[in-house]
């Protein structure tokens, strides 16, 4: 189940689970859409995966599936680009498509 992280990873953009700004990886990290965009080119700086939109957990529990039950991560992951040591991943990554990485 997804953690539902609260902000940018690099940035610190608030990103609650109603964002339609929150991209992720598959491993989820978790980027706003500006930072994916501009800044990692739609290259993880974590793994070299590509980024999709991250989901939004129900709010409503008519399934059972929901904030209430499973409430989305107040954990803060802050961890900005070091602009040097990205180069090296963007550089290789950024001509592969994200699916053939």
């Amino acid at each position: 189940m997804l953690e539902i992280r609260p902000v940018c990873e690099n940035c610190k953009k608030d990103l609650p689970n109603t964002s339609s700004e929150a991209m992720i990886c598959s491993f989820e990290c978790t980027f706003c859409k500006d930072c994916v965009d501009t800044i990692l080119h739609n290259v993880c700086p974590n793994c070299g995966g590509g980024f999709e939109k991250r989901p939004t957990r129900p709010v409503n529990c008519l399934t059972g599936n929901c904030t209430e039950k499973y409430p989305v991560s107040t954990k803060i992951v802050y961890k900005p680009i070091v602009k040097d040591k990205f180069k090296q991943v963007l550089d290789f990554f950024i001509d592969i498509a994200p699916r053939k990485r």
